[in-house]
């Protein structure tokens, strides 16, 4: 599967659990086994790794659960569904602080000099602003 990554743009709601999920596939549009893959995506002022970046999401998920479940967004789908869960919790949301930003997201599978880094997924991101705050 060596295609270009795809494009998707998507807004963060400040304070607000952002929770979705993409299904990805190869080129005759069937599901990528995600077995033994590992996820990253990073949100940056530009489209540049030296920019600043403004968040890291991994599929080591963070204690509030913000990061790439290889199992989508509910966790139960398996690896070979390819499915993608993108979650950043509402506390994770909150200390979010600018306005517009790029990300990109990449897979990697093997290890060593068998290591393969896919990029999946690439765009900008907006943070609309909470207005509501406080404890419920």
């Amino acid at each position: 599967y060596n295609m270009a990554a795809g494009r998707y743009s998507f807004v963060i709601e400040q304070g607000a659990t952002t929770d979705f999920e993409i299904i990805y596939k190869d080129s005759n549009n069937d599901p990528v086994d995600l077995s033994g893959h590992r996820a990253r995506m990073q949100i940056r002022a530009a489209q540049t790794a030296s920019s600043e970046a403004f968040l890291t999401l991994s599929s080591s998920l963070m204690p509030d659960g913000t990061g790439l479940n290889l199992s989508g967004s509910s966790g139960t789908n398996p690896p070979e569904s390819g499915s993608i869960g993108i979650f950043i919790s509402y506390t994770t949301a909150s200390a979010l602080n600018f306005n517009n930003a790029y990300y990109d997201l990449e897979l990697v599978s093997g290890t060593g000099n068998s290591t393969r880094v896919t990029r999946v997924l690439a765009g900008a991101v907006g943070l609309s602003r909470e207005i509501t705050s406080g404890s419920f």
